[in-house]
């Protein structure tokens, strides 16, 4: 039997678009010969849906889109993801579920047993957990139907299992032949492999073949990349959809040969792709169709335009100069620049007269006290205040523009450098930004050799260079990350980079004492293991050193 994935990017809430999408899917795969089409977990209503599945109204909205697409898909039989209503006796109100449509009709229903509840999952508390799974025939296969994280359990692939019961492994010894897994599996760099060897120890280890189709698409913080793939009993992929964008790929249950899509190869690529395709879905799927860039004439702003440009078409981003007192004339030229080489359209704002009627106003109150951040920080948010205007004005959002390693030190000014609607990069650490702007110049060099190589600045004062507050990015980013990703001890920290452990407490302390201000952060795009926002929750009004 010839059976489709179709990997598709769902709208969380939009159940008539992502409806149509299903259709016009499986529609496409009938025409083409298959017999049965798989869509990701939760496709009917996006992932994740989170709080929403409390309205007793959106948990009915689910079933009814599922019946809707089940008498629009005669012919071929669907396995899709939606929200069902939980029995009352669970405290929950609602479960998440995998619904086999055929014949005009919902056929079969099995709900997830394994509910997340770590780094970005939290579904504990919107959802009951399944008791039970069973098996459903089809075309002469035992049909182990499973929904993500249901799969990843697997006693021969982790050292330390999260939980004690394995659906695959119940449903394999009831008797199941295939391994049906609808996902949506959020991507970080370097999850396309771990997915992919994970599920290879299923397969290996059952000695069955092993169907994976994963949600594509940004959703909120999260970017999913797809790449559904089917594997033999070796483990090896005999099928695979394409990375970042939704696809169609077919495989045949009897001789398990299928079509291999082309992938997105190397860390600055996936990484490109991934904040590209989250800011074009936030943005879009936040219903703006126009971004706004602050342009400084450095790197961070640099790289994020040109991802805005990627995502939006030049034609929907406005970057914004706006020099001030300590401008240097190479930065407003390498902002112009970038602008022309991007063909977007630039604008000059200068700050100058914002910022010394600010002076004026606050010198009777500062009488007396001498310069230091305050006025660096008016410059900021005389920036962001005009960033917003033009955002209001034209109807377009503001992405902010700081890295991951300034938003964990707290090297950014909240209502100044922090203010828009998305913060592309913030989970990018500066060293990153460097490999990820060569990237992009190694096949169209847009961004200005000059914001390359000169030293990061802020340029709010005189002379100013990032190393003046902090240790060298080549430093500080490897601290970050074994801090931040990995929760290690300031003490193992400075023994496995040789680096003094005085530094590295002197770091810690910046990260965890600009907790207030991450809290207040615009969202970011997720591409590492572990980013600021919801999937790392730490209190602010806290005293604990590590």
């Amino acid at each position: 039997m010839k059976i489709a994935l179709g990997q598709i990017n769902p709208t969380v809430g939009d159940f008539s678009g992502n409806a149509h999408r299903m259709v016009d899917f499986a529609q496409r795969a009938k025409a083409a010969g298959a017999g049965l089409i798989l869509f990701p977990e939760l496709s009917i209503c996006g992932y994740p849906p989170r709080d929403l599945v409390e309205r007793p109204s959106f948990v009915e909205r689910n079933s009814e889109t599922a019946e809707s697409i089940a008498e629009r898909t005669l012919g071929i039989a669907v396995i899709c993801g939606l929200v069902t209503r939980a029995q009352a006796e669970t405290g929950k109100s609602a479960m998440n579920s995998a619904a086999l449509l055929q014949d005009g009709k919902i056929a079969f229903v099995q709900s997830k047993m394994l509910l997340p509840t770590y780094d970005v999952f939290d579904e504990m508390r919107n959802f009951a957990a399944a008791t039970r799974q069973e098996l459903f025939s089809f075309c002469g296969q035992q049909m182990a139907l499973t929904i993500c994280e249901d799969a990843w359990n697997d006693k021969h692939f982790w050292n330390k299992r999260l939980y004690t019961f394995d659906p695959v492994e119940e449903l394999i010894r009831a008797g199941g032949n295939l391994v049906l897994n609808i996902s949506a599996s959020p991507f970080w760099v370097g999850k396309r492999e771990f997915r992919r060897r994970m599920l290879a120890s299923i397969a290996k280890h059952h000695k069955v073949p092993v169907v994976m189709v994963n949600q594509v698409g940004g959703n909120d913080s999260l970017v999913f990349d797809g790449s559904s793939m089917v594997l033999n009993p070796a483990g090896q992929v005999v099928a695979q959809g394409k990375s970042f964008e939704e696809d169609v790929v077919y495989f045949d249950s009897n001789d398990l040969r299928g079509e291999i899509h082309s992938q997105i190869e190397g860390e600055e690529a996936e990484a490109y792709a991934a904040l590209v395709l989250g800011t074009r879905d936030y943005v879009r799927k936040c219903g703006f169709g126009r971004v706004i860039v602050g342009l400084s004439g450095g790197i961070d702003s640099a790289l994020t335009a040109v991802i805005a440009a990627d995502a939006m078409g030049a034609e929907n981003v406005i970057g914004v100069g706006m020099p001030g007192p300590y401008s240097s004339p190479g930065s407003i030229e390498d902002a112009r620049t970038l602008a022309e080489k991007l063909g977007i359209r630039f604008e000059l704002l200068s700050i100058k007269e914002a910022f010394e009627s600010y002076r004026k106003i606050l010198q009777p109150v500062f009488a007396g006290r001498h310069e230091d951040e305050t006025e660096e920080n008016i410059q900021s948010r005389a920036r962001g205040t005009l960033l917003m205007a033009l955002a209001n004005k034209f109807g377009g959002i503001v992405l902010s523009t700081g890295n991951k390693s300034e938003l964990g030190v707290g090297y950014c000014t909240l209502y100044g450098d922090m203010v828009g609607g998305l913060a592309v990069i913030s989970d990018v650490p500066k060293t990153m930004v460097y490999r990820l702007s060569r990237y992009v110049n190694a096949s169209r060099e847009v961004i200005p050799r000059a914001s390359l190589e000169k030293p990061p600045s802020a340029e709010l004062r005189p002379g100013q260079r990032d190393t003046d507050t902090l240790p060298p990015y080549a430093v500080l980013d490897p601290v970050l990350e074994d801090y931040i990703e990995e929760m290690h001890s300031a003490e193992q920290i400075a023994k496995d980079h040789k680096i003094d452990i005085e530094l590295v407490r002197k770091i810690i302390r910046m990260v965890d004492g600009n907790e207030y201000k991450r809290q207040q952060a615009a969202p970011g795009i997720k591409i590492s293991a572990k980013a600021f926002g919801y999937g790392r929750r730490f209190p602010i009004a806290a005293k604990y050193e590590a």
